[in-house]
């Protein structure tokens, strides 16, 4: 369950005392080919970090031989030295792996960078340097656990997936736990497959999967400014799968790691489902569950197990999505509370007591459909976020 399930990588995770707590806080993801087609989707923030702005620059080449990544900073927000930091740390793994390796000669270009953590603040690069040289030393086939537990920030467990296709694989891993919302969450994943794509199939692949996994979970209505989902290729299986193999593959590695970032949501204590059919639209549809998962008093209402439909109708109100008040249905774990925008089944018949809650709303304005998933709103949240940087 690792970016290095698939054949052609290596990872390692290390500890370059970037976080005051010594965990692991810099983590390496090499492609040693045959291939090293790439594509990235990036936060949709008009304030990008100076990673997101390398990497987009790397990924429209084509070609990534490597990531890089750092938890402990963000490196958003910097200025023009920032992003000489950026440069200067893809510069300095590139030598550091063509120096490992002499079959392997990587230029900074082939090296997409990401970090996370608090914005605002230059990275330490005397230790983040030194960091990537550890890296490079301890790349390994199973060092794929390690890379993840090193991008963590406020997550509780590292995130990985697999996805098998016919001959070939899809590995991955995230970080996220805050700042969940598209596009696409306060996340950086790294996606690996064996497969044989080229950067146009991978990038058609990557956007049809993150649309309706990454895209549609919105844990706070925050977007970040430091989103990088990759996906590099190592051709390394000899087997090219088609489009629609390729994609479901990606999806469903994208759709395990997006559920396991909703439930490390910082503060949750419920999963929520929004599903809304009925809708006239597709788009309608996304409006309408993502107008619900962000309104605060559905998620106070969810985290003190009161299914509030009231609330929820409000919500779906202040959209403008198709549909009548008078014909919204609305139920709660399977428990109609509202029927033509009016009281039906008795809200007590719903058990909110688990952590999985799903809200159905009908608009009975046309065919399309669509999820988001969220969570509710809790004391811990406040709490954890009132004292983030301090």
């Amino acid at each position: 369950m690792s970016v290095t399930v698939p054949r052609g990588f290596r990872a390692a995770g290390v500890a370059a005392g970037l976080k005051s707590s010594g965990a692991p806080d810099v983590a390496l993801v090499i492609n040693d080919g045959p291939d090293a087609g790439v594509a990235g989707v990036f936060t949709a923030n008009r304030v990008k970090a100076a990673p997101v702005l390398w990497s987009q620059q790397v990924v429209h080449g084509g070609v990534v031989r490597a990531v890089v990544l750092n938890s402990g900073g963000a490196n958003a927000c910097t200025g023009p030295a920032g992003f000489q930091d950026t440069h200067a740390t893809a510069e300095h793994t590139a030598a550091a792996i063509t120096a490992a390796n002499a079959r392997l000669i990587v230029g900074a270009g082939e090296v997409a960078v990401c970090s996370t953590g608090l914005i605002g603040e230059r990275l330490p690069m005397d230790k983040l340097l030194p960091g990537v040289r550890d890296a490079v030393r301890g790349l390994s086939r199973d060092g794929g656990p390690a890379a993840a537990e090193a991008i963590m920030t406020t997550d509780t467990r590292p995130k990985t997936t697999v996805a098998q296709g016919t001959g070939w694989t899809v590995g991955g891993m995230a970080k996220g736990a805050g700042m969940l919302a598209p596009a696409m969450a306060t996340m950086l994943c790294v996606l690996t497959t064996d497969a044989v794509a080229g950067p146009d199939a991978l990038d058609a692949a990557l956007r049809a999967a993150t649309r309706i996994t990454f895209d549609r979970i919105d844990s706070d209505g925050c977007m970040s400014t430091n989103d990088t989902v990759l996906l590099l290729a190592s051709g390394a299986s000899g087997i090219e799968p088609t489009e629609a193999e390729l994609t479901a593959a990606v999806t469903a590695a994208c759709h395990d790691l997006a559920q396991q970032l909703l439930a490390d949501a910082e503060g949750a204590t419920k999963e929520v489902a929004i599903e809304v059919v009925g809708a006239a639209s597709e788009d309608d549809a996304v409006e309408v569950g993502r107008t619900v998962a962000r309104n605060n008093l559905v998620k106070t209402a969810l985290f003190g197990n009161d299914p509030n439909w009231g609330r929820i109708l409000a919500a779906v109100g202040t959209t403008t999505a198709v549909f009548e008040p008078d014909g919204v249905d609305v139920a709660v774990n399977g428990i109609w509370v509202c029927r033509g925008g009016a009281a039906a089944e008795d809200r007590a018949k719903v058990d909110l007591t688990g952590r999985g809650v799903t809200v159905r709303i009908d608009l009975h304005a046309g065919v399309d459909t669509a999820t988001i998933w969220t969570n509710d709103l809790s004391h811990a949240y406040v709490h954890e976020n009132s004292a983030y940087s301090t």
